[in-house]
């Protein structure tokens, strides 16, 4: 256990040296909040989210729990809680990688190679299939709305919105009114 507890402390500590912000929660190493910034040359780019990271008893023999903590649209992204699709993480996990891993290389590629063959939000891949142009705009959209340094700032585990923040499109909707309204 304590070589466990060593590594979760270098893990960290290695995510500040690369100037990640990074949020101790209940002032453990089990469960950290990241600030993560969309990918460059991506839909992305220029997003900022906070990143809730839950590391399991077993880490890094198992892989951690990732969830988005203000919205983001994807695919493999659960858009009511945030979490990853563990299927995504777990394919390639090995002892050997690390949190630096998981913001350098799992989640940008997340972000810049969505699967929507195989979505955790089903809108999302059925309108990334259907109509990419649409999709991209909604990406786009999303982002300028809910992934700015100032939502993150504000927000927490159980969400950054009210159910009054939620639209129309977002709450439930068919495939013909997935592109949505624009804002008032």
């Amino acid at each position: 256990m304590s070589s466990q507890s060593k590594r979760r402390e270098m893990d960290v500590t290695n995510l500040m040296m690369h100037d990640y912000t990074v949020e101790m929660i209940n002032d453990g190493l089990n469960e950290i909040n990241v600030e993560f910034h969309g990918p460059k040359e991506s839909l992305y780019e220029g997003g900022v989210w906070k990143v809730h990271v839950r590391l399991p008893d077993t880490y890094p023999y198992k892989s951690p729990s990732i969830a988005f903590v203000n919205k983001i649209y994807h695919p493999n992204v659960n858009e009511r809680s945030g979490s990853v699709c563990l299927d995504v993480i777990n394919q390639s996990w090995s002892p050997t990688f690390d949190l630096l891993n998981v913001f350098e290389v799992f989640l940008p590629q997340l972000l810049l190679d969505p699967n929507p063959s195989h979505p955790f939000n089903r809108d999302a891949g059925a309108l990334m299939m259907k109509d990419r142009k649409l999709y991209d705009q909604k990406v786009k959209e999303y982002c300028e709305r809910y992934a700015k340094k100032e939502t993150i700032t504000n927000s927490t585990l159980e969400g950054e919105c009210n159910d009054e923040d939620i639209s129309d499109e977002e709450s439930g909707s068919s495939d013909d009114d997935i592109a949505g309204h624009g804002d008032p």
